[in-house]
């Protein structure tokens, strides 16, 4: 089982979060914005191998979202943080 370092609440289990998707993903702004930049936000993935920012929800805790950076091969938790952290190696 994974242990997430939430900013907030300190180390926990995996199952107190739920996944909530790719952090690296900017919503298409609705005024300025196509059926086609929906279809790719809503649609299509990349498939990474290796580091990937992902956003997860403490949904047993403080009920807030945090940033993961998390190796999608060995599922090993590189970094934390809030939404609007930039995660690097050192972070945690």
């Amino acid at each position: 089982m994974l242990e997430i370092n939430c900013p907030f609440c300190g180390k926990r289990a995996q199952k107190e979060f739920s996944y909530v998707g790719d952090a690296s993903i900017t919503r298409p702004a609705p005024e300025e914005s196509t059926d086609g930049d929906w279809f790719e936000f809503v649609y299509l993935r990349d498939n990474p191998r290796g580091p990937h920012d992902e956003l997860w929800h403490h949904s047993s805790g403080c009920r807030r979202i945090i940033k993961v950076r998390r190796d999608v091969v060995t599922h090993e938790i590189i970094a934390t943080g809030v939404p609007s952290d930039s995660l690097s190696k050192s972070a945690s």
